[in-house]
């Protein structure tokens, strides 16, 4: 019995000393985990945001400023008697107009970075249809996929162009843009707030319910930029047989847009004349 009993105070004490290691060994875990260097917290969606708009807003400013300069810089050069191409302005360009055009295009900056900044913040925890494999709705979708947008952002356009024009809406929305009576490269950006918002949305949007290639989307604002500064550039750069021939009479030129900056009620349209065609707004 003695020993039996003796075996047991035994194991006791075995068991007691062997929770006070543990005890010792969990607080020295405890004491390693509290003296390590904190942690910092992941960037919440909203600072990620602010942060990409401020980024985007620098790139789109500098890219607006450096396209239009260089074009204007080219078509008109110090030392000729007009500009390169056809010359569509009557006067040459005038300091007011573009430094208008400038503060105009600089403001909207933050407007077009901001919906951009939110589909890339979406598009990162897999809320958007933007993909990176460029074959995973096959090379016709990736092709087509351009086109589609395209249009769309053609239609929309013209439909909202027209509704600016409304006499209750045109001095609130669209007034700025056709302060430039005879425009510049530097116009092709030069939208009132309330324009650049309305137009700043769609691609974004789009970007939600149709697929669509980081590299498509970099070809469709390369053309984009191309079309816009060119487009208002006060001079048509391409020859006469391409403005009268297939090219001039389904795609908007230099020629087509500089008429609606002086006839309010005609040419609408971004990319093609489909639009004024049908509605009876096309003139040249």
């Amino acid at each position: 019995m003695r020993f039996r009993a003796g075996r047991q105070a035994a194991a006791r004490q075995v068991r007691a000393a062997s929770n006070s290691l543990d005890r010792r060994a969990a607080a020295w875990r405890v004491s390693a985990i509290q003296s390590l260097p904190a942690r910092p917290n992941a960037v919440s969606p909203i600072a990620s945001i602010a942060v990409n708009t401020v980024l985007l807003t620098l790139i789109i400013a500098v890219r607006y400023v450096l396209i239009a300069w260089t074009t204007h810089a080219l078509i008109w050069r110090k030392g000729r008697a007009g500009s390169v191409g056809t010359q569509l302005n009557r006067d040459w360009p005038k300091s007011a107009t573009i430094r208008h055009e400038l503060k105009l295009s600089v403001l909207s900056s933050w407007i077009y970075a901001l919906p951009a900044a939110i589909g890339y913040e979406a598009w990162k925890h897999g809320g958007t249809m933007v993909y990176l494999d460029p074959l995973k709705y096959g090379v016709v979708w990736l092709v087509l996929s351009g086109f589609v947008y395209l249009l769309i952002q053609d239609a929309y356009y013209y439909w909202l162009h027209r509704l600016m024009h409304h006499p209750a809406l045109f001095r609130w929305t669209h007034a700025g843009h056709h302060r430039s009576r005879q425009p510049t490269a530097f116009a092709s950006f030069s939208f009132d707030w309330a324009e650049a918002a309305l137009n700043a949305w769609l691609l974004p949007a789009l970007a939600f319910v149709l697929p669509i290639h980081p590299a498509v989307i970099l070809i469709l604002l390369t053309l984009a930029t191309i079309a816009a500064v060119l487009n208002h550039s006060g001079a048509e750069v391409l020859p006469p047989w391409m403005v009268r021939g297939p090219v001039g009479e389904w795609l908007i030129t230099a020629s087509h847009h500089s008429v609606h900056h002086n006839h309010y009620q005609k040419n609408f349209g971004l990319y093609f004349r489909f639009w004024d065609r049908l509605m009876g707004t096309d003139t040249l």
